[in-house]
């Protein structure tokens, strides 16, 4: 008595160590079952051997050790799985033995429900009635909400409907017993009263076929799965019926016992149809409503359930028909729920980088973000907030980007020259990276950012080369480096453990509004089936500049002497448009041409001056006046009316 169970199968307590599996030999039906599944028999089990055993007389104490005779401390239900329900009911490319659960001796996902004895009873004691029988209910409820304040007879009417009993008074006690058709009274048609209200001995009625419904619909939950609102319908084989009856419950069951509650409706709608009417003498006043009589007419029995009696001088019973097999659960499948795939609470990798434009199309002062995460956990959610409370959901990100980190420094190389230098090997949190021509890198293939981590320090680079060296590890050849103007933030190496961000459509580019520019606002990622307020969530604060606002740093600065003096002059760049052959310069991308032009001697700045040329003219009174006699250095950068006057190039002056 270590070890008790039954299988949730039909007739399981005849047998309750068998067990359909059709991998062991041991796989066999219990005596006269017919293998339908049957939670209650499973839940009767329990409740006759634990509460046996649980009773003094018979567990007696031994007079040997002073214990029980069955420890039921010791006592273990087979079986509690310790794969997660209901996973591993669903999860069937996972295990194999997912189709063995519905009729197997699993308490996992069954060890919550209730009787449906249970819960009537539960309903009627709360609303004050007492004197019930529930003796002969049948059936286990997995799931019902009462969803409004209501009588007992409005929380009853939902559970009478689906599990289809009826509640009848009997010497004034309120009775419930199953519609099934069982335990009929067989009544002679002699044995009837005659009345002035009925012509012959019995009355019988049938409705026009026009009047029924010939499609049931039932919404309810779903059980065995994430609780999702489903449908089943059952629908009548003749074609001329169109009218369509719509229920909802809020009860949780499997798709078979929706589908089987539809057909019973259905079918207790056609047979219902036919209804009699009769006469019943004060011997047989025992008869009362709700139960079922057999009427020998002809040589042959049909049943009636009587729903209606009017006392007089006797009693006038209105019966419809019923058939017992209509009530019998049918054969179905056990349907597979659908459920989500489990995301554990692990925290996302978020990268911000405030990058100049790429296409032109993009939102210029709007910085981007890239989300990874080992493991993926299938979306990331983006809240903001000026303040660190009120979050409102930004974005979720459903592409998992292309994040690493560096395992060698990057060294600093010459800008729309091909640096063809030591490899950069990049470890790659998740994804892949793939070699592309160099010509399709002219057309932008292969872009990618490398900086500190932080949302404006980012140098855009492109590869042709990328050779998997390792697990997630790539070795990056035949690079561009600078790209977009970036290569005014190249430094002289970029160190190892430097982040690494592939920019492709996975990448997302937030929605910061213009006026946000510079203005820190407060961040929470982490999953996106989760909260904000959720432990795997990363708080963050960043403020951005609006880097796709920033001016390129002119190119080709030159120093010509004129007399003691000397004249500075360069050549702009644009970040709109500047890659067309067909004009006479670039476009000029800002309101007005302007630049600032700084003079410094060790470091220091000892004049600035504002040119609308690209060009500026030192003349020698104003050397002398700056004090500057030697070697000095020439900053110049083009002025963006939104951005300011950053990055520079920079000459030094012999």
């Amino acid at each position: 008595m270590d070890e008790l169970g039954c299988a949730a199968i039909d007739k399981g307590t005849n047998q309750p160590n068998k067990f359909l599996d059709p991998k062991s030999s041991e796989s066999k039906l219990p005596r006269y079952s017919n293998g339908l599944r049957d939670d209650f028999i499973q839940v009767q089990y329990l409740k006759a051997i634990l509460g046996y055993w649980s009773e003094a007389k018979n567990n007696p104490v031994s007079n040997t050790y002073g214990g029980r005779m069955i420890d039921l401390s010791n006592a273990y239900v087979w079986a509690w799985d310790a794969r997660p329900y209901p996973t591993f009911r669903n999860l069937k490319s996972q295990w194999s033995n997912c189709e063995n659960y519905a009729r197997g001796h699993w308490l996992n996902g069954r060890s919550g429900s209730r009787t449906l004895a249970l819960v009537v009873n539960e309903i009627c004691h709360g609303a004050g009635v007492t004197d019930i029988d529930t003796s002969r209910l049948y059936g286990v409820v997995r799931g019902y909400a009462i969803e409004q304040v209501s009588d007992a007879r409005s929380a009853l009417q939902p559970l009478m409907l689906r599990y289809g009993f009826d509640a009848i008074e009997r010497d004034g006690v309120l009775r419930f017993q199953m519609r099934n058709g069982q335990r009929a009274i067989t009544l002679d048609q002699e044995h009837l009263a005659l009345s002035s209200d009925i012509e012959a001995g019995i009355e019988h009625r049938r409705e026009a076929e026009a009047e029924m419904t010939g499609r049931v619909r039932l919404r309810f939950v779903q059980s065995d799965g994430d609780h999702d609102i489903v449908a089943e319908e059952a629908v009548l084989p003749d074609t001329r019926t169109h009218s369509v009856s719509v229920n909802e419950m809020p009860l949780s069951m499997t798709r078979a016992e929706g589908r089987q509650t539809a057909e019973r409706w259905l079918s207790e709608a056609r047979v219902s149809r036919e209804t009699v009417r009769f006469a019943l003498p004060p011997s047989l006043g025992h008869i009362g409503a709700g139960d079922v009589v057999s009427l020998d007419e002809g040589g042959h029995g049909a049943r009636f359930r009587i729903d209606r009696l009017e006392q007089a001088e006797m009693q006038l019973a209105d019966a419809v028909r019923i058939e017992p097999g209509m009530y019998a659960p049918s054969d179905l499948p056990a349907d597979l729920a659908s459920t989500k795939p489990f995301v554990a609470p692990v925290p996302v990798l978020p990268v911000f980088m405030d990058l100049p434009l790429i296409t032109g199309s993009e939102v210029p002062h709007a910085p981007y973000l890239a989300v990874s995460a080992d493991l993926w956990p299938g979306s990331a959610a983006v809240y903001s907030a000026v303040n660190d409370e009120d979050y409102n959901l930004q974005e979720v990100i459903s592409a998992q980007a292309v994040i690493g980190f560096t395992q060698s420094p990057l060294r600093r190389a010459g800008v729309e020259v091909w640096d063809d230098g030591a490899p950069l090997r990049v470890r790659l949190v998740d994804g892949f990276l793939e070699s592309r021509p160099r010509d399709a890198l002219l057309n932008g293939a292969n872009l990618a950012a490398i900086g500190d981590g932080t949302p404006g320090n980012w140098e855009l680079f492109q590869f042709a080369s990328a050779e998997l060296v390792g697990q997630g590890t790539y070795a990056l050849s035949g690079r561009l480096r600078g790209q977009l103007g970036t290569a005014s933030v190249m430094p002289d190496t970029w160190p190892e453990g430097s982040t690494f961000d592939f920019l492709d459509e996975r990448v997302f580019q937030t929605g910061l509004l213009r006026s946000e520019r510079q203005v820190a606002k407060h961040y929470r990622i982490g999953p996106g089936t989760r909260a904000y307020d959720d432990p795997s969530f990363l708080h963050q604060v960043h403020a951005f500049d609006g880097n796709g606002l920033r001016p390129y740093a002119p190119v080709h600065v030159k120093s010509a002497k004129i007399g003691a003096g000397g004249e500075i002059s360069w050549i702009r760049r644009t970040r709109l448009d500047g890659y067309g052959w067909d004009g006479f310069d670039v476009p000029l991308g800002e309101e007005t041409e302007s630049y600032l032009v700084k003079i410094r001697i060790n470091g220091s700045v000892i004049r600035e001056q504002v040119t609308s040329e690209p060009r500026w003219t030192y003349p020698s009174t104003m050397k002398a006046a700056d004090g500057v006699t030697g070697t000095y250095e020439v900053d110049v950068a083009q002025i963006s009316a939104s951005y300011g006057a950053v990055p520079a190039a920079r000459l030094l002056v012999g």
